[in-house]
């Protein structure tokens, strides 16, 4: 249990640099949660507010403190916990994501730190749930149901795949993405609901270029 427990915190340790913080102080000057209609330290946000530019540099920040936490996790417990060493190391970060300990543990919905931990884990599975995430955004122009859909489809595969390990594991990735998109999940189907057109907005771009 030690090397699992060794695995989230180093997780967690490399979620907890929060990307969209440096971005948002350097182009805004101002801290991420002034930023954007939500304040949410994601490239979704951070794009609508910023620019594609600024938008890319926080997923790919993102994506790049999960790989580290999953490259040094494999270093130091992949010799006794073995592959699975990957998924504790992604939940961690996605903890450290969400729950920053230096923001009072106000972070960000761990999106890009899911889909890039399950792909890391398996990069089949992890492509295909990303793929359903994305036709469930397409189809009801949600993108809280999409977010939640990728880890759903995931834990699937696991359970069918890998285990009750790895199983468990992407439930409980499962179960944070839920929590995090809560508020956005309620409104699905009100004239509340959050909506993003990304297969119109992509039409947009295309017809002025």
């Amino acid at each position: 249990m030690a090397e699992r427990i060794g695995c989230l915190i180093i997780g967690y340790l490399c979620g907890c640099f929060i990307t969209a913080e440096v971005v948002c102080r350097k182009v805004a000057g101002k801290p991420a949660g002034e930023v954007g209609a939500t304040g949410n330290p994601g490239m979704a946000n951070v794009m609508a507010a910023l620019g594609i530019g600024p938008g890319i540099l926080v997923l790919a920040g993102d994506i790049g403190k999960t790989v580290l936490g999953v490259v040094l996790a494999w270093l130091l417990f992949s010799g006794r916990l073995g592959h699975i060493c990957v998924l504790w190391a992604a939940l961690g970060v996605t903890l450290g994501h969400d729950f920053p300990f230096w923001l009072k543990l106000r972070g960000g919905k761990g999106v890009a730190t899911t889909c890039a931990g399950i792909t890391l884990f398996s990069p089949l599975f992890g492509f295909l749930s990303m793929i359903s995430g994305m036709m469930v955004v397409l189809a009801t122009q949600s993108l809280a149901a999409g977010a939640v859909v990728i880890p759903a489809v995931f834990t699937v595969c696991m359970w069918v795949r890998e285990g009750y390990e790895a199983g468990v594991l992407s439930l409980v990735l499962l179960l944070l993405m839920i929590w995090r998109h809560w508020p956005a999940l309620r409104k699905i189907g009100t004239p509340q609901m959050d909506r993003t057109d990304v297969a119109g907005a992509i039409r947009k771009k295309l017809g002025k270029s």
